[in-house]
Parts: structure tokens; sequence; C-alpha cells
């Protein structure tokens, strides 16, 4: 006969199950948050020890190093980890007070540091909140509870797009508010592509031009004869899950290249078709092509021995 902790590991057990089958085609949904990956995208500037706190459990979303274990609402994904998590259950159900987990506070959202067994029995009770030994890591944007990766990066796209047409009044100069990217961090690629064109422009003359200036010329005489040449390619036919932002940061970085190599000769025109020749490729023709260059190699291989 199962005792209590067998079967609550069980019941977690299936719920992780559920939710896996429930994101087969998209996996990455039903992932728990990596907080290096998110860490990585925010770049926290300090770190301060918050000490010892009560937090909301819906709050935490995802761990240090556990993360590949849990799924994103914290049931154990594997077998393996059925002791350890039904030790933690016994003590539960036995009013064993046991000790503080550790958490990462960042943006308002919590990441375990240690103690993912903990929250995983306590989300699997329905407990509301926990004690948490707390390091709170410093960041302008104000997060939300978003338990899937993907979610999570969309809502610092917002953040960032809210910030930077603030901050520049890209709007209401240009007109324009459609600049999306599928990334963090391009609104200050934007940002330092305009901050250059303003400097160029400065070279030439005995006034510097203010920032709007900077803004309309930058708009007007380099992003929109790139989108221009996007749009009469059909590029994003090939990318549907991308936006004209993504592509003109890509083509301009393949543009720079190609200029220190070939000079400033080559329209950006030329650029965009040899794009567009790329994403044309089926996948059936990129594996092709492939055997076709191992063939070849090993061809040229036999014929030099």
């Amino acid at each position: 006969m199962l005792t209590q902790a067998e079967t609550d590991f069980s019941k977690a057990r299936n719920k992780a199950l559920f939710n896996t089958i429930q994101h087969l085609l998209n996996p990455e949904e039903a992932a728990m948050i990596s907080f290096k990956t998110v860490k990585k995208i925010l770049k926290p500037q300090t770190e301060t020890y918050a000490g010892m706190q009560v937090i909301p459990i819906d709050k935490i979303v995802g761990s240090e190093g556990r993360y590949k274990d849990f799924d994103n609402q914290f049931f154990p994904k594997n077998t393996f980890m059925k002791e350890r998590w039904e030790h933690v259950d016994e003590a539960v159900l036995n009013d064993i007070v046991l000790p503080p987990i550790k958490v990462y506070e960042l943006g308002g959202i919590y990441f375990v540091r240690d103690g993912n067994h903990r929250v995983s029995v306590a989300k699997s009770k329905g407990v509301e909140f926990i004690d948490a030994e707390v390091t709170s890591l410093q960041t302008e944007i104000k997060l939300s509870p978003i338990h899937n990766l993907s979610g999570m990066i969309k809502e610092i796209i917002n953040y960032e797009k809210r910030n930077f047409y603030f901050e520049t009044s890209f709007g209401d100069i240009t007109d324009f508010w459609c600049l999306d990217f599928t990334t963090p961090g391009q609104y200050d690629t934007i940002l330092h592509h305009i901050l250059t064109h303003k400097y160029f422009i400065n070279q030439n003359r005995n006034e510097e031009i203010s920032m709007e200036e900077a803004i309309n010329s930058w708009f007007s005489t380099v992003y929109m004869p790139v989108i221009s040449a996007i749009e009469k390619y059909n590029i994003l036919k090939y990318q549907k899950k991308r936006t004209s932002g993504d592509l003109y940061i890509w083509i301009i970085n393949c543009y720079d290249e190609i200029k220190k190599k070939f000079g400033d000769e080559i329209p950006i025109d030329e650029v965009v078709m040899d794009l567009k020749q790329e994403y044309k490729w089926t996948p059936l023709k990129r594996f092709i092509n492939s055997i076709k260059r191992i063939m070849l190699k090993k061809e040229i291989s036999n014929h030099s021995h």
C-alpha cells in the first residue's frame, strides 16, 4: 500500500507529465525559467542581501541550478527525484518545520537558489507563502510572475520599447510606432545607430544638430531604405517569426562587414537580394546542398591523395 508521500509524488509527477503533453508542440512553454538566462538579459548592476522574508509562492518562477528537473509549475519531471521529494513531503505531513529556502529576487519575482523540492511540495499542496532568505538584484524593470521564458522575454521587450519611445520621443518625431523586435536589447542598438548617425552628420557642421533632427535623418535615410528593400523583396515571407526591425539589425550588421571588405560602393539592395536567396532554400535543399559539399570535399581529398 502506498504511503501518503508516495501518493503525493505520483500526483505531482502526473501533473508534470500532463503539462508536457499539453505543450508537445511548444515544449519550451512548459520548461522552467533559468535564472542565469534572465540575469544575462537584464544585466542587474548590484546584488544586495535582503534578509529573511515571507514571499508569495506564485511569484517564484524559476531556479538557478535545478530548472531542468522541474516544469514551469515546479512539478517534478524525473522519477530520480522521488526519494528526496517524498522526504520533504513527509516532513510537511508531520508538521516538521523546514529551514527557509534561499532565493534571488529580480524585478519583483523570485528564482530558487536552494530549496527547489520544498517549493515543489508547497506548490503541490496549494501553499501560498513560504519563508525565504532573499538576495535582491537591482533592475529598473518590474516583471510579472510569468512562468515561461518566451512570455517573460516579450514582457522585457515591451518594457524596452516603452522606455525607448518615452526617452527619445521616437514615435512623436517619426510618427512610426511599429519599431518592434523579437529579442531583448535591440532598442539600445537602435539608439546607438542614431547617435552614431548624429556624430557623423556633426562632422560636417559648425553647429551640432538636435536629437530630433538626428532621429528624423536616421529614420528617413538609413532605416526606411532598408525597410523598403525588405518589403520590395518580400523577405518577411521567409522569416515569419521575425519583424522588419529584426531584419534591419541583421542586414545592417552584414552590410557593415561587407563594406569593411569591399568598400562603400555596394548598394543595400544587393545585400537584401542575397539574403532573400539564402532564405529561399528549403530545409531539404539545404540538406542536399550540405551533402553535395561533403561529397565534393571527399572527392577533392581523394584526388589530393
